[in-house]
């Protein structure tokens, strides 16, 4: 597909920082999608995939290189080998949230948690995106991609992917390139087919954020407007008319980390504990066995440590902001920076390490940013 005349990055990012690239192309197939990417990388400029800018931090000098948008959409349904689940199919340009609602609609369950979180679905499983309880990881049957290395399209299943807390092998962590450079074209699910009854909620952190007992029955389109109500409490549904979504949503990660570390701050922090890792089938060669068995080893859970509350107690109120800059925390979620008009990425970065540098100072870790940074520092 020909190129268009350039946009300012700007305008396309949920936290309205970045230049004008030297090119950008848009995809509305994937087919087009397919040829750009191999034409671009084997031109061997600097090139950057843009999904609905709501992961990305860019830097406020032009971008050298080609911007390829992905506005590939649709959603398929198709069969599951198993039996009371049903998969879906959706190109990876398509709304995450207008997947969600397609599935509430059918009255599929599995992702109504993850209602009114921006982007696209091709950026799902790079992030392993979550809420309340709900990851991409639990639903995810396989991706189709194109690697970088070799331009080939492959299907991908999703053990595979190397995915974990808000990370996956394609995902460009701070500082690092990902384990497996690649563009996802289009992401299969499977969901429980539920229909539009009400029944108990499992996952405790889905019924503590929403105000369910044990046993309380709630259907899945409930729980959608329940979450989508909550998110925009706290500024996390885009919105033209509130600043407070001028953002890339959580822009620090929640801490994982030690258990003998978690046991160094204080109480009030909100804590979780990770799942456990757990040993290694043990297989001792009949020839070899002697009778002793080696006792099992007996590791400490990770713990993940609320980084909101860190902020907060770090003496970072919602709203803080540093004399004379445009940038600020959200007046609603302390894990929010925030663009309130006109604010450069150095403006955003200035706040984002005043941040870092008060937790370390007070509690002797450093959070690290979630959104993929392009030519930023931190």
């Amino acid at each position: 597909m020909p190129p268009m005349a350039p946009l300012p990055l700007a305008q396309l990012t949920t936290l309205r920082t970045g230049g004008v690239p030297a090119r950008m192309v848009d995809a509305l197939t994937t087919d087009e999608l397919v040829a750009t990417l191999r034409e671009v990388w084997a031109s061997g400029e600097p090139w950057l995939v843009l999904g609905g800018g709501s992961n990305l931090f860019v830097g406020d000098e032009p971008f050298d290189g080609t911007v390829v948008r992905v506005r590939t959409e649709g959603v398929e349904r198709i069969p599951s080998p198993r039996p009371g689940l049903t998969r879906l199919r959706a190109q990876a340009g398509h709304g995450w949230d207008d997947l969600v609602a397609y599935a509430v609609a059918e009255g599929l369950a599995g992702i109504e948690a993850m209602s009114g979180i921006p982007g696209t679905v091709g950026a799902a499983p790079v992030q392993n995106i979550g809420a309340y309880g709900q990851e991409i990881v639990q639903t995810l049957v396989e991706v189709e991609l194109i690697d970088e290395s070799t331009g080939e399209v492959s299907t991908v299943p999703a053990a595979e992917l190397g995915l974990g807390f808000r990370t996956s092998v394609l995902k460009q962590h701070y500082g690092s390139v990902p384990a497996r450079p690649a563009v996802i074209l289009s992401v299969t699910l499977e969901l429980a087919d539920v229909g539009h009854v009400e029944r108990p909620i499992a996952g405790e952190q889905l019924r503590t954020a929403l105000g369910l007992g044990l046993d309380d029955a709630v259907s899945v389109a409930w729980i959608r407007e329940h979450v989508l109500a909550t998110r925009r409490r706290k500024g996390m549904v885009l919105d033209e008319d509130d600043p407070d979504t001028y953002s890339a949503g959580s822009f620090f990660q929640n801490a994982i980390v030690s258990a003998s570390f978690a046991r160094t701050l204080p109480d009030e922090c909100p804590r979780w504990p990770m799942s456990p890792d757990l040993d290694a089938v043990l297989v001792i060669p009949l020839s070899a066995y002697d009778g002793h068995i080696p006792p099992t080893v007996v590791r400490e859970s990770e713990v993940k440590v609320s980084a909101a509350w860190l902020i907060e107690h770090a003496g970072l109120r919602k709203g803080f902001r540093l004399p004379r800059s445009r940038a600020a925390l959200s007046s609603k979620h302390a894990l929010a920076l925030t663009n309130r008009g006109g604010a450069t990425a150095a403006e955003l970065a200035e706040l984002a390490r005043f941040i870092q540098g008060r937790v370390q100072s007070e509690f002797g870790l450093v959070l690290q940013p979630e959104p993929v940074l392009v030519g930023v520092e931190l």
